[in-house]
């Protein structure tokens, strides 16, 4: 058998703020910080054992990651950072407060920006400071990779050739595999492994740090999937996720 093990990032600044934060680089709060270490001892008393670790290239996804594996005495074991599992690039919804820019398109807009499969929000010019453009850690990434705004699609199409070079294949020399990453690109994971439609993705929201793990039979079917945690607890984060981008 094989496990994935996928899993949001702790709350973030801009998670507490409301904002939209993409791939603005913010730092996890307390409560992230709680979050994760929580998530690893869960992991640990579950018996997983990784032996590989994937995360993007933001801090709160890679220090979520870092304190699940000091949960678990694994510091020690490779770690693969990539840009393509950044979260969704939000152009200029950057920074914004949710609620108030609810207020100001209203909430149909906004759903569609935020969990439509196919419609990105306006993007940034490549000058603006909160451009990839504009920092040195995506200075090796072909400049027609880089994204100043994206849908989900566009999001699941930069994931998707990572996922199978990288991460899917990994499963075939390793029985455990964490991913820590971002809402909406382990959404366009999720997507693929269950085969869920592009209206369907839409009502997918996935709570700050728990973990959600998929089995594997060894030919790579998959057998079932689940989090790990408290279901009533679990849909409550789910749907305060839901709401983000409601009208106060």
């Amino acid at each position: 058998m094989k496990r994935l093990v996928l899993i949001r990032h702790g709350e973030s600044q801009w998670n507490k703020e409301n904002r939209f934060t993409g791939w603005t680089d913010v730092d996890l709060t307390e409560k992230g910080v709680e979050e994760a270490i929580k998530a690893g001892r869960q992991l640990k008393a579950e018996g997983f054992h990784f032996t590989l670790a994937f995360t993007s290239y933001l801090k709160r996804a890679v220090k979520t990651l870092n304190n699940v594996l000091d949960q678990m005495d694994l510091d020690w074991i490779p770690v693969q950072k990539s840009w393509r599992l950044n979260e969704k690039h939000y152009g200029m919804l950057q920074g914004l407060n949710k609620a108030e820019t609810t207020e100001k398109y209203g909430e149909d807009q906004v759903l569609i920006w935020r969990r439509s499969y196919d419609v990105a929000p306006a993007p940034l010019d490549k000058a603006d400071e909160r451009s990839p453009f504009q920092e040195s850690r995506y200075a090796g990434v072909d400049p027609k990779d880089l994204p100043l705004t994206e849908s989900l699609k566009d999001t699941v199409d930069r994931i998707l050739p990572y996922w199978e070079s990288d991460i899917k294949a990994s499963l075939k020399e390793h029985d455990d595999v964490i991913v820590a990453a971002h809402g909406n690109s382990l959404r366009g994971i999720i997507k693929v492994l269950k085969g869920i439609s592009d209206e369907g993705i839409i009502s997918l929201n996935l709570p700050t740090a728990i973990p959600y793990v998929f089995e594997f039979d060894d030919n790579m079917n998959l057998v079932k999937d689940y989090f790990i945690g408290d279901p009533e607890e679990i849909k409550k984060l789910m749907d305060a996720v839901a709401n983000q981008g409601k009208k106060k």
